[in-house]
């Protein structure tokens, strides 16, 4: 005896249609109850009679569909899915059949491809617990979420480095990524250096509690134990948002999560396995394909990001440094880094021991020491200075005559004063009575 698949709905009508030939209701009534006309109650009970139960299953089940794919293209696409996109998601998998193989179809139908071929897994929905959404910020600039990932993102090419981006809250746009060795002090300031340069300054940054941007151990509101990321924005007037839990930020990761499957094998189609290269390739291409697919338009058009003045420009290299705070020693050196530094004689300010002055570590790598608001000259001593018994007590600040020296004035020969001065006696006359 086969076995007849039936949903509830056919067997609802089967029992009905049997009650009918049963003589139990009638074929107006069955009608009544299928919404069906009487003609076709009784078409229905004379297939019930020649087929059973089988006469109420539509005859197309069990058929192939008149829409299946051609074995021939078929067969086409899992070659090249075993050959080239193995390891791709489906939907990256059908843009790159479309893209370079001119082989244009849904990604449902691609997935379920791969499904047979044992290329993915489809995996089942967990459980998730409830979370509120924020709304997306209303304006372009507004909020920028900003984090870094280390993956092998050249795969066994090139070793495992770090991939710093910031994608903006309202526009759900890539502002800007780049490669970098580690999640460093210096290479953030270097990203952060080129986004203000582009874009000028957000109105605030959303991160994470990594050291580098978040003091974790110390109180935050003490001025003198802020991160340097904290110190930097401070002084741009730019806002750190910190997050507490990965999906407070979660645009940021869903970003990373993108890019980990597809950026992976974007550079591995184009064979690029070092850092410059493939910022090269984010800069020019990936990040404008980005945005024109994924990027959402502003409830407002403003652009919040505030253009940097000529004041802020020469002074980011100084802000987007490494601060720190040196004594200066009775015979005007400084000890930074294992190094000695000879505090010159012709100083911008005046300098006395025991002054605290502050050493700025650039991006270019150059040192620079700062006292008042002004940079001093110094010298780098190859060895500890020797100690003098005579050693000056103060180095003046340099007064550079900047005026010129305005020229004597002599007189001319005529000009009275070249004559002879003659002073002249006056007659005293006494006159004497006698």
């Amino acid at each position: 005896m086969p076995y007849i698949s039936m949903s509830q709905k056919e067997l609802n009508k089967y029992d009905i249609i049997q009650r009918s030939l049963r003589k139990e209701i009638t074929a107006q009534k069955a009608g009544e109850l299928l919404n069906l006309s009487e003609r076709q109650i009784y078409r229905l009970r004379d297939r019930v009679r020649k087929k059973g139960a089988q006469g109420l299953v539509h005859g197309n089940r069990g058929k192939s569909s008149n829409r299946r794919i051609p074995d021939k293209e078929r067969q086409k696409i899992i070659k090249l899915l075993h050959q080239y996109y193995s390891d791709f998601k489906p939907t990256h998998a059908s843009e790159k059949l479309e893209e370079s193989h001119s082989i244009k179809r849904d990604p449902k139908t691609i997935r379920q491809i791969m499904i047979d071929e044992g290329l993915w897994i489809p995996k089942k929905r967990k459980k998730l617990d409830y979370r509120c959404s924020r709304p997306r910020k209303e304006h372009y600039g507004e909020m920028e979420q900003f984090d870094g990932s280390y993956e092998y993102w050249f795969e066994n090419r090139a070793p495992k480095c770090c991939l710093l981006a910031s994608i903006d809250d309202a526009t759900n746009k890539i502002t800007l990524a780049k490669f970098v060795r580690d999640e460093g002090v210096f290479p953030v300031f270097g990203f952060w250096y080129e986004y203000l340069l582009t874009h000028g300054k957000p109105r605030s940054i959303y991160l994470d509690r990594l050291r580098t941007y978040y003091n974790n151990i110390l109180p935050e509101r003490d001025e003198q134990i802020l991160t340097q990321f904290q110190r930097a924005m401070k002084e741009l007037g730019i806002e750190p948002i910190v997050a507490y839990s990965p999906q407070a930020k979660g645009r940021i990761e869903n970003l990373f999560k993108i890019l980990q499957d597809r950026l992976i094998k974007e550079l591995r189609l184009r064979n690029v396995s070092d850092i410059k290269t493939a910022n090269q390739f984010l800069k020019e291409e990936f990040i404008p394909w980005f945005n024109q697919k994924y990027a959402k338009e502003p409830a407002r058009k403003a652009n919040l990001h505030c253009k940097l003045n000529q004041q802020e420009k020469r002074q980011l290299s100084a802000i987007l440094s490494r601060h720190s705070q040196r004594v200066v020693q009775n015979d005007f050196t400084i000890r930074f880094d294992n190094k000695w530094y000879q505090l010159t004689k012709e100083q911008p300010v005046t300098i006395r021991p025991k002054n605290r002055v502050l050493i700025e570590e650039r991006l270019d790598g150059s040192l620079w020491i700062r006292l008042r608001g002004k940079y001093l000259n110094y010298q780098v001593l190859l060895t500890k200075p020797s100690r003098q018994q005579k050693q000056p007590w103060i180095i003046p600040a340099s007064q550079k005559k900047e005026r010129k020296e305005r020229k004597k004035w002599k007189p001319s020969k005529d000009h009275p004063w070249r004559k002879p001065f003659i002073i002249k006696k006056p007659d005293i006359s006494i006159s004497l009575k006698t």
